[in-house]
């Protein structure tokens, strides 16, 4: 039995004006989705996708 991914939300729940979160820097629709995404989109998410956001964002 597999352990669920669990959300990567911060608590900083604040969309920018680009539409990413400030927290956790998912979309309104990926953070509307997450429940619904697959084991294998939400870690491709946590470890390709927000990360990478992060690092241009911070720029």
């Amino acid at each position: 039995m597999s352990i669920p991914i669990l959300t990567p939300c911060t608590g900083i729940c604040a969309l920018d004006a680009a539409g990413f979160c400030e927290g956790c820097f998912r979309t309104g629709d990926e953070i509307a989705q997450w429940a619904l995404l697959g084991e294998a989109e939400r870690q491709r998410l946590i470890d390709e996708v927000l990360p990478e956001r992060e690092a241009r964002l911070a720029r």
